[in-house]
């Protein structure tokens, strides 16, 4: 990993352990029968968003797309430029507040006649920190099977990495909003970071990238 990677890794999980801290705090409510009455203190706790999914949004498959800005990193940013493009998600709700994801994503980046080829398929789990009414803030992280390739200049010629498939890990945060039982919308920042591909004459094929995504949902049991 270079410096790089932990100038962009370091705010990330900055963040995800103040979301993960206020878990605790967004479940402490007030003992509203100590406050009020019997009859009183359960209308109010009625009104109150639910901490979690409810029964009807456990095991619940969603497919979705999520569009965005691809950030290149290390050796990737040297053969390509940042682009716009587009993921594939698939999400399974296992529990109250945790899921399993699966991210398929392709893009092509040139620069100046080289080129970089990114493919993946990542693998991981989804954790909602905590959810107030429709919208869910999350932290996600998994492991991957990559297969990057690069376009580069040795001794003045433009040559083509073996290809290859390697593993790799990845994490995120984002937020969801249901918009209704079927639909939801939300942005994500996902960082994949696949392990060196070796090469038999050339330098190994080393880098990583992170993209900032609109994601939409499309859920069904």
């Amino acid at each position: 990993m270079t410096p790089n990677d932990f100038k962009i890794l370091f705010p990330v999980l900055a963040i995800s352990l103040m979301v993960w801290s206020g878990k605790s705090f967004s479940k402490v409510k007030p003992d509203l029968t100590k406050m009020t009455s019997a009859k009183s203190s359960q209308e109010v706790s009625a009104k109150l968003p639910a901490e979690s999914r409810v029964s009807n949004d456990l095991n619940v498959h969603s497919v979705g797309i999520g569009v965005g800005q691809t950030f290149l990193a290390g050796d990737f940013n040297k053969r390509g430029n940042d682009g716009i493009t587009a993921d594939l998600y698939y999400n399974y709700s296992a529990s109250h507040s945790f899921d399993f994801f699966t991210n398929f994503h392709h893009s092509k980046h040139t620069l100046g006649g080289k080129e970089a080829r990114l493919t993946g398929l990542a693998l991981g789990i989804k954790g909602k920190a905590y959810q107030f009414d429709a919208f869910s803030p999350f932290v996600l992280g998994g492991l991957g099977f990559y297969s990057p390739k690069v376009k580069r200049f040795i001794n003045n010629k433009l040559s083509e990495s073996e290809s290859a498939v390697t593993f790799g890990w990845n994490i995120g945060l984002g937020a969801d909003l249901k918009l209704n039982p079927k639909f939801s919308v939300g942005v994500l920042w996902h960082y994949h970071n696949p392990f060196d591909v070796k090469q038999e004459a050339d330098s190994d094929v080393e880098g990583s990238y992170s993209k900032l995504l609109i994601t939409t949902l499309y859920s069904f049991k």
